[in-house]
């Protein structure tokens, strides 16, 4: 008999549970966490992925009996919608004074969580984030966190993998194209993929700024076409990641793609794209492969596979969880120190990291986190790059590699 989604609730519930909070018998005051996360806007699908796997890791933490050591008290998170930087700081101070939460996840826009990071740190109130931006652990701030390697790690992965793949391929690498969106992100990762270039003796043939939310990026592709480009490396979110794909192609452009991760990681892309995002490659900071009876779970319900926002995000929920059960207080200077001597291995979100771990160095960036490389095949994403993480061979202009 066909199994019900409730049946595949309570399996998932129980899978997270294990791995999470043990039950305790008497229940307390809820433990208020806040969530500031872009719900409209032109990042909204990120942000809503984002939540789903906050609120599967809360669910699954108080289906186990909540917070054991303040006595079973439940996880209640209370959500912001904040689509733009200049909206993050109100509506942190908001969860911060009003709603006098413990901890802060959020943002996955690197220039929100900036902004929103700015209030937590003048609180003293811990903030998990997977965001990219190297600013955000580079400030000396005591309260933040990054579950994700930082941007210039992920630029330098995304340039060093793909040379390496053409490398084994056999294929041209000497001409190389950098676009990238001129936001925190954006620039943080390009510097990231130019110092690569430049370390590997490479002169990019393009390197060029674009604004976010560009409307025509003819101008790009043309430059892109007179540059002979062997690779092209891509960094942006999804409204601008379709109109570069879908140009290219339109164009016959067939060169390897190498995306930043953020829209290019995302099941909306195959959906907006159709063919055309067969064989792109992109930089990943996780992915469902690694995890995939939660990924089956996940799928069962939401007719996608687990996005990687889903997974970090998830994953920084439960180590913020852990770090209020280990403290056994709501003090969040006591949540915070928790957080920072925290190691989370091998075990329910955690497990889809690259690295298996939710830890931080001293600076509060993640110490086990790296980059993978995940390549489109059809409707899936492989995992195909490096060999210790791969799920399956990478296909480099036409060549299946071993």
């Amino acid at each position: 008999m066909q199994r019900t989604w409730k049946t595949l609730a309570s399996a998932a519930a129980a899978t997270l549970a294990a791995a999470l909070l043990p039950a305790a018998a008497v229940a307390q005051a809820p433990v208020k966490i806040g969530v500031v996360l872009p719900l409209s806007g032109p990042n909204a699908q990120f942000g809503i992925n984002s939540r789903t796997g906050i609120e599967m890791a809360a669910d699954a933490i108080n289906a186990a009996g909540g917070i054991a050591s303040l006595g079973g008290a439940k996880i209640e998170l209370v959500v912001a919608d904040v689509p733009s930087p200049n909206t993050a700081a109100a509506a942190t101070q908001r969860l911060v004074s009003q709603d006098q939460v413990v901890g802060v996840v959020g943002a996955f826009v690197s220039s929100i969580t900036l902004a929103a990071s700015e209030v937590t740190e003048r609180a003293g109130i811990p903030m998990i984030t997977h965001s990219f931006a190297d600013q955000i652990t580079s400030r000396g701030y005591k309260y933040i966190f990054q579950v994700s390697a930082k941007a210039t790690t992920y630029g330098k992965a995304q340039f060093d993998y793909a040379i390496a793949l053409a490398k084994q391929a056999g294929a041209p690498f000497e001409k190389v194209a950098i676009f990238y969106e001129d936001t925190a992100y954006g620039t943080a990762q390009a510097k990231g993929l130019r110092e690569a270039a430049k370390a590997a003796g490479i002169a990019p043939a393009i390197d060029e700024a674009y604004p976010l939310g560009i409307t025509d990026v003819a101008p790009l592709i043309n430059k892109l076409r007179a540059s002979k480009a062997d690779i092209v490396f891509p960094v942006s979110y999804f409204n601008d990641a379709l109109q570069i794909i879908r140009a290219m192609r339109q164009q016959k452009i067939e060169i390897p793609t190498v995306g930043g991760a953020a829209g290019y990681i995302i099941p909306d892309f195959k959906k907006g794209l159709g063919e055309y995002s067969d064989g792109v490659f992109s930089i990943a900071p996780a992915n469902y492969d690694f995890i995939p009876e939660l990924n089956a779970l996940y799928k069962a319900k939401h007719g996608t596979f687990m996005t990687h926002e889903v997974i970090m995000y998830g994953a920084a929920l439960h180590h913020l969880a852990k770090a209020i059960d280990v403290a056994k207080s709501r003090d969040p200077e006591k949540i915070r120190d928790a957080i920072a001597a925290l190691k989370i291995c091998d075990t329910g979100f955690a497990a889809g990291i690259p690295g298996g771990c939710t830890a931080f160095d001293a600076t509060g960036l993640s110490s086990t986190a790296y980059p993978v490389f995940v390549q489109w095949r059809g409707d899936d994403l492989v995992t195909v790059f490096p060999a210790k993480a791969a799920k399956g061979p990478a296909i480099w202009a036409g060549k299946t590699l071993n």
